[in-house]
């Protein structure tokens, strides 16, 4: 299967080419930029293409980041992944960022459940908690960040997003403490090829991944609940 990835949700513009039968990554490119992602993704795309020497008829199917994410650099992924999948007559999906950040780590942390975070500012991050094999323990949401803190009752963890370091500063020093912490600015485009390969497309739409309107006010202690479930 070949895979064109998009990612444009965060803090970085990029694009890949995945062969899932030879699983190798054909093509890749990132820019780390916050604004201009408009401008910026359509010629990475089409060096990308280029590199891998494929037409976009030649595609299986296209994935992008749907978000939590920048509202403007949602909608310039998911506004190209949709042309072109339309265009070349192929299906587009859509994948969380947040387990776009978990997909690399979970299965190599062991038991420590991965934390993925993004910062929402006004000292609220998106986050979700996966265990270390992938199952989930708190659905993707939006807390206070203190909240968000008090999954250590999960175990020590792995902290991953671009809100990784801001929980690690934070996190209580007299209770178990992170194993690791990578704050990366967006995830690893090729592992939201990855994702896209293992999507069902009628269950993983194109669309953004809103978790709070506007003037929603965000739940305080969203874990507890799917900790006592």
């Amino acid at each position: 299967m070949l895979i064109l990835a998009i990612d444009t949700a965060l803090e970085a513009c990029a694009a890949a080419v995945l062969d899932t039968d030879s699983g190798e990554l054909l093509a890749q490119e990132q820019l780390l930029m916050k604004r201009g992602h408009a401008e910026a993704l359509m010629p990475i795309i089409a060096r990308v293409m280029q590199s891998a020497e494929l037409a976009f008829t030649a595609l299986d199917r296209i994935a992008v980041t749907v978000g939590p994410g920048s509202f403007t650099g949602l909608r310039v992924g998911i506004s190209a992944a949709r042309g072109l999948a339309l265009a070349a007559k192929r299906p587009a999906v859509g994948l969380t960022t947040l387990s776009a950040y978990a997909a690399p780590i979970v299965g190599e942390s062991g038991t420590a459940p991965v934390i993925s975070a993004i910062d929402a500012r006004h000292d609220h991050v998106y986050f979700q908690i996966v265990a270390g094999d992938g199952s989930l323990l708190v659905p993707p949401c939006i807390a206070p960040i203190d909240a968000a803190i008090a999954a250590s009752q999960f175990g020590t963890p792995h902290l991953v997003g671009n809100a990784a370091a801001i929980l690690a500063e934070r996190w209580p020093k007299d209770g178990p403490q992170p194993v690791a912490v990578d704050a990366q600015p967006a995830p690893d485009i090729s592992w939201v090829a990855w994702l896209g390969a293992a999507a069902d497309p009628e269950t993983n739409p194109a669309r953004p991944f809103y978790l709070k309107a506007p003037d929603a006010k965000p739940a305080a202690a969203p874990f507890a609940q799917a900790a006592s479930s």
